[in-house]
């Protein structure tokens, strides 16, 4: 995991003129944009596109997009690159004051380290049918049997991140023909 900070460097906060009197429904819609802005840059680089940004206190802490194609790791997921660098942003693992916004319904192993981070609160874009864990086949974030749970907000921009994600797939089927 440091490998991704070492190779990627850690981004300056970015505080795009957010305030507490930004509603909270505008500050997710922005949010999910610019993790939008992250799901292009691994499109561009041949990989599944899908981007997460982390903030804490409305400023962005950390931005991500898959990189399994990249760096041949399967766990390079956009959620679990940008939870790395908000912990080393903010010096610790437990990402309390943090919310994580991401372009598709996190997997699994990403909401297993959602909660285990701590992260207070979840939004994203279009759900996952095939390997959804916030909602669509399991619910492991909001788990009461878990020792944390993140409320989640869901359907954010879907219509546009899954827009972005079916095209690259038809890209995809298109030039293997």
């Amino acid at each position: 995991m440091v490998y991704w900070l070492f190779k990627f460097g850690k981004r300056d906060v970015d505080n795009e003129g957010m305030n507490e009197f930004f509603p909270i429904a505008q500050n997710d819609e922005h949010f999910i944009l610019k993790a939008m802005e992250e799901a292009e840059i691994a499109e561009e680089n041949g990989d599944v596109p899908i981007g997460a940004i982390i903030t804490y206190e409305n400023s962005i802490i950390a931005r991500a997009h898959n990189q399994r194609e990249q760096l041949n790791d399967p766990t390079a997921h956009a959620e679990i690159i940008a939870l790395t660098q908000a912990a080393a942003y903010l010096g610790t693992w437990r990402l309390h004051g943090c919310s994580i916004y991401v372009t598709l319904e996190p997997c699994p192993m990403c909401a297993g380290a959602l909660v285990l981070a701590r992260i207070d609160r979840l939004v994203y874009g279009c759900n996952d049918p095939k390997t959804g864990s916030c909602g669509s086949l399991y619910n492991i974030v909001e788990d009461d049997r878990l020792n944390h749970m993140v409320p989640t907000r869901s359907g954010v921009m879907a219509e546009e991140c899954s827009s972005q994600l079916s095209a690259f797939f038809q890209k995809k089927r298109a030039n293997s023909n």
